[in-house]
């Protein structure tokens, strides 16, 4: 998998298997405390939310990329995909590939699987960084709507098989997540793209949002038990962001014991692929801190 920067360390495909199942992830670099990058949900991979990251991080520490279970190359069992489960086989992976601790990053769901791993397992957390992160409030986006499209698994299959056929519309599409599509790469439209024509595309988010999105709110909500967050924590988050509220990050970060809080401005939900240099530099500094 190249690089959007020829300079940086390219990562390789890898693969391992925890439960029966075979998880692809990307690996760069060697060194240091392991970062484990968590993706986001709905279309997502690796590749795509941390093809820009993988790189930069990789100079003088190990990165693992991993496509959760369900996206990206990994494999798709016919699962609930609660967020209790990809902490599950998160914290398998962890194990397998035999790392004592780990830096985490995850954006969106990535965030919420991230922080549910960090509270499981805070002894193998060094640090921790969530991007514009689930798990951190219970309020639904749209309220009812938001509910109500969670029981229609169908009309998220028809707007998918709609933008797999058309690169122009694929790239309005995620208007809905960004504050200004045109920061958006075209290497980054390509691979959401791509990614746009797996014959499961949808798959695991579709199954994952019937199991959290309940009629008074998601069921997964950390916000109560942030005291016990032992790592230290870096909250990052786009002002704009159309998904989660920022204010999900401002109120976590003034209960985790020690956090920093990052607002990027003129940004959605997606701060690694809307503002890629400011955000790497961040989390460089904060893991290297």
């Amino acid at each position: 998998m190249a690089t959007e920067h020829p300079s940086e360390v390219a990562p390789v495909d890898e693969w391992v298997e925890v439960e029966g199942l075979q998880l692809h992830y990307l690996s760069a670099g060697s060194g240091g405390t392991p970062v484990l990058l968590l993706h986001g949900g709905v279309v997502d991979a690796a590749s795509l939310s941390w093809g820009a990251t993988i790189g930069p991080l990789a100079g003088d520490r190990r990165v693992v990329a991993l496509d959760m279970a369900g996206y990206g190359n990994s494999a798709r069992p016919d699962v609930s995909y609660s967020t209790a489960f990809h902490v599950d086989v998160v914290a398998a992976v962890v194990e397998r590939l035999g790392f004592d601790a780990v830096d985490v990053v995850g954006v969106s769901l990535g965030g919420g699987v991230g922080l549910g791993y960090a509270l499981r397992e805070p002894d193998r957390v060094r640090k921790l960084a969530l991007v514009d992160s689930y798990g951190l409030g219970s309020e639904l986006p749209n309220g009812a709507g938001t509910f109500a499209l969670s029981r229609v698994p169908r009309l998220n299959q028809l707007s998918l098989s709609v933008l797999k056929r058309n690169r122009w519309l694929a790239k309005q599409s995620l208007r809905g997540i960004v504050a200004d599509v045109g920061t958006l790469s075209a290497p980054v439209i390509d691979e959401y793209y791509r990614l746009l024509q797996h014959p499961q595309a949808g798959k695991a988010y579709r199954r994952w949002r019937r199991h959290e999105v309940r009629r008074s709110g998601f069921r997964t909500d950390y916000s109560h038990r942030l005291d016990d967050v032992a790592a230290p924590t870096l909250f990052v988050h786009g002002a704009d962001d159309p998904v989660f509220p920022a204010s999900w990050s401002r109120n976590a970060a003034a209960s985790v014991p020690d956090a920093r809080l990052e607002v990027l401005s003129n940004c959605g939900h997606w701060p690694p692929r809307e503002h890629t240099k400011t955000f790497n530099e961040l989390l460089a500094e904060f893991l290297d801190e």
